[in-house]
């Protein structure tokens, strides 16, 4: 069975019922459909994480035993998006001014 999605979590499966072909799957066309997806998509599964059900589930264990949540982590400092701009548009001016040398 090919689903058309990419899917990164163990919590996206669902049992596929009915939608099962009525032929039985030989050994080889597992192996290669294994191949074919491990070639297409490039990610080994070990190494991706789902940063956010983690929190979560920190989140809901802390809860159930009334225990302290971490504030937040501090945030970074924010940048001016218009100086940002000004300098940006500054350094092209003087870029252009230069004359080219041959």
């Amino acid at each position: 069975m090919l689903i058309l999605q990419t899917l990164l979590w163990q919590d996206e499966l669902r049992d596929p019922g009915d939608l099962a072909p009525s032929t039985p799957v030989t050994d080889r066309e597992l192996e290669r459909a294994e191949v074919l997806i491990r070639e297409l998509t490039g990610i080994d599964v070990g190494e991706v994480h789902d940063e956010y059900a983690h929190a979560l589930e920190q989140l809901v264990d802390v809860k159930i035993t009334g225990g302290e949540l971490a504030g937040p982590a501090e945030a970074a400092p924010s940048l001016d998006l218009m100086a940002a701009l000004g300098e940006s548009v500054r350094a092209a001016k003087r870029a252009h001014r230069r004359p080219c040398r041959s």
